[in-house]
């Protein structure tokens, strides 16, 4: 019984220190986004994914991503608070393909578009 309840302290032990180590990584890196649940796509498993390509992104870069939602026929007047622009801009930032964060389940994709229109809508 003792070592059954050592275990499950261990167990425990370990969870709050892998979410520390995550919450300090997202407090250092405020692009890594952490997922709740892994998330696999094409075979491979994710716990997070990392924005921070999007400080290299241009002014180009997001007149493409405008272009690719018009030509899918939505008409937006705040297109870049949209899920879609986040999905397509993300994409650029990362070099993942658009499909990883179309496939993200819907609080995971809302993550993304938080970070993304934070990062848009903030000052330095």
């Amino acid at each position: 019984m003792d070592k059954e309840k050592n275990l499950t302290q261990a167990a425990e032990a370990e969870a709050a220190a892998v979410e520390a180590r995550k919450k300090q990584e997202m407090e250092d890196n405020q692009f890594l986004v952490f997922f709740k649940k892994h998330f696999t796509f094409e075979g491979v498993d994710y716990e997070s994914v990392d924005l921070s390509g999007l400080e290299s992104l241009s002014a180009a870069d997001m007149i493409a991503v405008n272009k690719t939602i018009e030509r899918g026929g939505t008409v937006n007047v705040l297109p870049e608070m949209s899920l879609e622009y986040a999905c397509l801009i993300s994409a650029r930032a990362t070099g993942k393909p658009v499909e990883f964060f179309k496939a993200l389940p819907p609080k995971e994709a809302l993550k993304i578009k938080n970070r993304v229109t934070n990062f848009l809508y903030s000052e330095d």
